[in-house]
């Protein structure tokens, strides 16, 4: 179940845009701080992670997309929503393929978009931080099986790749299948999804 406030976080330099931003999402029932400074929001992070991130692009010292990374390797649940008033279509095939983003926003903000992305945000993030909290107690080796069997491969074919025996992979199935609490391939799959 979502938090009946989540928490966003709004990075963005412009002292005026973020606070609008921040007001504009709390009103619409998120719990939203503005940020001025990412490296600021880094330094806090991990002990009031949230549901989604609403960040600028182009900022001083460290920059839409290297916040991103960084805040990845904080918390690889949060959902991250880029905008810039500088669109290119590099950058926005960039920060959906290699930095994760939901979406794109152009400045001036288009508010139903930025809405619906933030709320998308939320739910991709709780599901994301369920999946992660049903595979903590995967093995190692369990979660090589688990990726390879998620993408729809057979026992045989994931132990060939493994290079391990099928029935050692059943094994690691039936030890995956009972620490996710799912009841078959299906519900595996859908949990990696």
């Amino acid at each position: 179940m979502i938090d009946p406030a989540p928490l966003v976080y709004v990075v963005d330099d412009d002292r005026d845009l973020g606070a609008t931003v921040a007001r504009l999402l709390g009103r619409h029932g998120f719990a939203a701080e503005p940020f001025l400074d990412p490296a600021l929001l880094l330094t806090v992070y991990a002990a009031a992670p949230a549901h989604c991130i609403v960040t600028d692009v182009m900022m001083g010292d460290l920059d839409g997309f290297t916040f991103a990374d960084r805040v990845r390797a904080i918390d690889p649940a949060v959902a991250i929503v880029f905008m810039t008033a500088w669109p290119t279509t590099a950058n926005a095939v960039d920060s959906v393929r290699r930095y994760g983003g939901l979406d794109y926003l152009e400045k001036p903000l288009d508010e139903a978009r930025l809405l619906t992305a933030v709320a998308e945000g939320v739910v991709w993030s709780a599901g994301r931080r369920r999946v992660m909290h049903r595979t903590a107690m995967l093995s190692p080796r369990e979660r090589d099986v688990f990726e390879w069997l998620a993408r729809g491969h057979s026992n045989k074919e994931v132990a060939a790749q493994l290079g391990l025996s099928p029935k050692t992979i059943e094994d690691h199935r039936a030890a995956i299948i009972a620490k996710t609490g799912v009841n078959g391939l299906a519900q595996l799959i859908a949990l990696a999804r």
